[in-house]
């Protein structure tokens, strides 16, 4: 829902074709930011740090359309959204043992897991019941989504201080809400208040921070420079788009985007 801010704010803020500029994806996730980014700058350098390991999916696109077509029709006699038989389920379970190629538990687990489940293993997944929830069709192809962007993975407190003092870069955050559970990331913990701190602390300016008020980030940066706390002058007049959104009738809330140049 960013993405037509985000990209007007490196229009504007990134000149011409972004030489000498650095971005970096700290955050990287499905690597969506850093596509647009070396897409709109590409003569920036583009940092898309890959801590999920979703390059490797991209490279695998094709064993994962395989494995979706072996299961698909298993699930054809099962209503869409329903609870999947127990026989069925266990021959889902015997195909995907079966499987000789790429298998992402992550990506079965959207398939036949209950909305917003999450497992780490294939071994927590089999455990669960299925639900038939598997996509439609084939994922399309990444052919060139990636190109030109450098990957790393590392954590965000030994990435970011590498770029600490280059005032032509431009840090790109969107770290999970605070205290999540992160069984959908590599890491299993949560991130937590310390993790937190350690990028408030890290963050300065330019920069482009997404949030929520799922978790407390504008509240405690407001709190922070009018407290004058640690690192207050690096969001000092910082600025801010909001875009309201649901997840459900009454489940509404705001999503933020804010930045400091």
């Amino acid at each position: 829902m960013f993405l037509k801010y985000f990209e007007r704010l490196l229009n504007e803020n990134v000149p011409d074709a972004g030489e000498g500029w650095t971005i970096v994806d700290a955050f990287g996730g499905s690597g969506l930011l850093s596509h647009v980014a070396k897409r709109l700058k590409p003569k920036a350098r583009v940092i898309y740090n890959d801590f999920d390991g979703y390059a490797e999916r991209l490279r695998h696109i094709d064993d994962i359309n395989r494995l979706r077509r072996l299961i698909f029709p298993l699930l054809s006699a099962t209503e869409k959204g329903k609870r999947v038989h127990s026989d069925i389920k266990k021959q889902i379970i015997n195909v995907i043992k079966d499987f000789d190629g790429y298998i992402n538990e992550h990506i079965l687990c959207s398939w036949l897991c209950f909305s917003g489940q999450q497992v780490s293993t294939l071994e927590e997944l089999f455990k669960e019941d299925f639900w038939h929830c598997i996509r439609q069709t084939d994922y399309p192809t990444a052919e060139g989504y990636l190109d030109g962007i450098e990957i790393v993975s590392e954590s965000f407190h030994t990435l970011l201080p590498k770029y600490q003092n280059d005032t032509k870069a431009l840090f790109v955050l969107d770290p999970p809400y605070l205290c999540t559970h992160q069984a959908s990331y590599k890491q299993t913990r949560y991130f937590d208040l310390v993790d937190f701190l350690r990028l408030i602390h890290l963050t300065r300016p330019p920069f482009v921070f997404f949030s929520s008020t799922k978790s407390e980030f504008v509240r405690f940066i407001d709190a922070m420079i009018e407290d004058k706390w640690d690192n207050w002058q690096a969001f000092e007049n910082y600025d801010r788009i909001i875009v309201k959104t649901s997840t459900s009738y009454s489940g509404k809330y705001e999503d933020n985007m804010v930045f400091k140049f």
